[in-house]
């Protein structure tokens, strides 16, 4: 029987806004912060960035993770 201690595990981490919705590529959503508006969420090739619509700004994922809660600084629109 061999033993798995050290397998790599491949575990995706699934976005949230900030009321805890999944968000999935191509959803529309209300940025936060950065001024930037109503924004796509894109999936590149690093991970993850949302564009604003209005500005074409471009930010990562990373910059828009809320400290208190690991949710995103967004809300996801209909």
């Amino acid at each position: 029987m061999a033993l798995n201690l050290f397998k790599k595990k491949n575990k995706k981490k699934q976005l949230q806004d900030l009321n805890g919705v999944p968000l999935f590529a191509g959803d529309k959503v209300d940025c936060l912060r950065y001024e930037m508006g109503e924004s796509i969420l894109l999936e590149v090739e690093n991970g993850f960035e949302y564009e604003s619509i209005k500005t074409k700004q471009k930010v990562s994922y990373a910059k828009m993770i809320d400290a208190a809660t690991s949710f995103q600084k967004v809300r996801k629109l209909d």
